[in-house]
């Protein structure tokens, strides 16, 4: 199509995304997505980061308060999954969020709605690993491995079927010696937002500022 970014054989919509947001947050208190982020809430954020790393196509797993999420980005332009059971474990989420993604993806991102302060260079660093060939890529930071995570679509049929209990990191163990991590300056791709306190320290650290009351 006219609108993608041609990088010699590869285009920028050859990339897919998947961004998991179903969850019910029980751990931190609050409803993860809808929670300020700056001036935007934490799941606009996360849109935000994978348009701006030129990710065209952007699939949301919905669950728990499906329609306020769907209303929070109306406009977007974001296709949505729904997984009928927010409790069930990641894997399922992922498989229904893998059946929304055009046939024409080659490479999938699959994006975490709590981690809305990894910048678009960190997701461009991925996507040049899997240019270069990689077909399992995981950010780290300090030895310590992170999301978002990029898998080639020869994987398609695997992330259909994944271990309920263990999900991605089967799929990463299964294939070891594919795997390459990147190391990468942004300490956000491992900073996860399981508590009220996480989501209040990354707010400040990310903002300067405390986040304004949810």
């Amino acid at each position: 199509p006219p609108h993608s970014k041609s990088f010699g054989y590869f285009r920028m919509d050859d990339v897919a995304a998947i961004l998991l947001a179903a969850g019910r947050s029980r751990r931190l208190g609050a409803f993860r997505p809808l929670l300020p982020f700056g001036d935007r809430t934490v799941i606009e954020c996360c849109v935000g980061n994978l348009r701006a790393a030129g990710i065209d196509e952007i699939v949301v797993v919905v669950g728990h308060r499906a329609e306020d999420v769907r209303q929070q980005l109306q406009g977007s332009d974001v296709t949505f999954a729904v997984n009928p059971d927010p409790d069930r474990e990641m894997g399922a989420s992922i498989a229904l969020g893998v059946e929304q993604v055009s046939s024409n993806a080659r490479g999938l991102l699959i994006a975490l709605a709590d981690h809305p302060a990894v910048p678009p260079e960190v997701i461009r660093v991925l996507i040049d690993e899997w240019k270069r060939g990689a077909t399992l890529v995981q950010p780290e930071h300090k030895g310590r491995g992170g999301h978002p995570v990029l898998i080639d679509m020869v994987y398609h049929d695997e992330l259909l079927d994944l271990d309920p209990a263990l999900g991605l990191r089967a799929l990463f163990a299964a294939h070891r010696e594919q795997v390459r991590r990147v190391s990468v300056a942004s300490p956000y791709v491992a900073r996860d937002m399981d508590t009220w306190e996480d989501y209040r320290r990354l707010h400040e650290d990310v903002f300067g500022v405390a986040p304004a009351p949810a």
